[in-house]
């Protein structure tokens, strides 16, 4: 018997996390998706460690999901700064610091998980009405749906949020960065990724395993002024923002594909004070969005989903006031997590890129000769994943003794 409807606006990572998180708990989920089908936004991901639990736990085959990877942070000739140090229990079980795969890959793992008949393609949704026994989710040339909780997973440009909070400015980092990916017969052993920095760019790499296939992502990142036309060679840019860095990394652009090749601007929001209203919440983007020089955005919306269905489990869904104090619940829980990356990435960036030009060889001196970025990225990025964990196993000794719509995957 189903605990309760829950209508889940846009097919990312949030949005199916959350469809797969709810429908083991025994509720009755659809997901909502606007475009005729399911499309990842960019082509290379890495994921920590949370989030492969999270997968495991409601139902996704993470068997080969990534390449383990072993981060370093580094100056551009190759000086040591920084080294993400994970317990070796972790690195075990979890594939290193993080593992490197193609977006796609996770979003076919997941679309594969989700039970037939929950993914809605071609449901554009107009408005939403909160009638406080149930909401009424409008949809654009069809009939309109019931639920008794509203979920917008829709992203950065998210028209719940927009309707719950109105239309905020979108917050332009002043960064873009070019991205590609390529496959190799004998990856490096062991499988190291590379973050590195000069003074203006940063130009980086680490492995990746895509159904079947290793192989490499990198990227180079820099300032840029958004409201100047791009119309460079892709290829061209990431060659020579690469100069000066490894021959490792320069060979792997010289290797890669055309069509393996992306460029995206770098933008997210300031963080909501509020993100949930009456029957209706945020996860993911719409709630957070997240620079990627987090390597979290994708990994935190699954982690939301997770969070967000654990607090709908254990209470009445048909009860307004129980779902106001679970949806309350959730995002007092989530947002110190979120707004500590989001905010950190946000200024990493700055850091790296927009520092006046005269402060960057004192910037890199301290990043040289002291333990400042050790402390800040290499032990403290640690502590947070541990702690993530720690808090998803609490979460699993606290649920209810209830049966599982999903069987977890090892």
């Amino acid at each position: 018997m189903s605990k309760g409807r829950i209508a889940i606006i846009g097919a990312g990572p949030g949005g199916m996390s959350t469809a797969l998180a709810a429908h083991r708990a025994g509720f009755e989920v659809s997901i909502y998706e606007r475009y005729p089908e399911v499309k990842p936004a960019g082509n290379i991901l890495n994921l920590w460690p949370p989030p492969q639990k999270v997968l495991g736990l409601i139902g996704v085959d993470t068997t080969d999901l990534g390449a383990p990877a072993l981060t370093t942070f580094r100056r551009a000739d190759g000086h040591l700064r920084a080294t993400v140090r994970l317990p070796d229990e972790v690195v075990t079980e979890y594939g290193g610091g993080f593992i490197g795969l193609l977006r796609w890959g996770l979003y076919k793992r997941m679309l594969d998980a989700l039970p037939p008949g929950v993914l809605k393609l071609g449901h554009e949704m107009t408005r939403f009405e909160d009638h406080g026994d149930r909401v009424v989710v409008h949809l654009a040339d069809r009939e309109p749906v019931e639920a008794d909780v509203l979920v917008g997973g829709d992203g950065l440009r998210s028209a719940v949020r927009r309707q719950l909070w109105g239309d905020q400015p979108i917050r332009h980092q002043h960064l873009h960065l070019v991205g590609g990916y390529l496959y190799v017969d004998d990856p490096q052993r062991p499988p190291d990724s590379v973050i590195a920095h000069n003074r203006n760019t940063q130009a980086s790499y680490t492995p990746i395993l895509h159904d079947g296939q290793w192989g490499y992502e990198w990227w180079v990142l820099e300032a840029c002024d958004p409201s100047a036309p791009f119309d460079e060679d892709l290829m061209a840019f990431s060659r020579a923002r690469a100069a000066g860095f490894s021959e490792k990394l320069r060979s792997m652009i010289d290797a890669t594909p055309a069509e393996n090749l992306q460029r995206w601007e770098i933008r997210d929001r300031r963080p909501l004070k509020q993100w949930s209203q009456g029957r209706v919440t945020l996860v993911g983007d719409a709630a957070h969005p997240t620079s990627p020089y987090a390597a979290y955005g994708a990994g935190m919306s699954i982690e939301d989903g997770y969070f967000l269905a654990s607090e709908l489990e254990r209470i009445d869904v048909h009860d307004l006031g129980s779902v106001r104090r679970a949806l309350q619940a959730f995002e007092d829980r989530r947002k110190p997590h979120t707004r500590r990356v989001s905010q950190q990435a946000f200024f990493t960036g700055y850091a790296f890129h927009r520092i006046p030009r005269p402060l960057r060889p004192l910037r890199d001196l301290v990043y040289d000769h002291t333990p400042m970025l050790q402390k800040v990225v290499g032990d403290a990025t640690p502590d947070h994943i541990l702690s993530q964990l720690a808090e998803i196993d609490q979460v699993e000794a606290a649920r209810p003794a209830t049966p599982a719509a999903a069987t977890p995957q090892p």
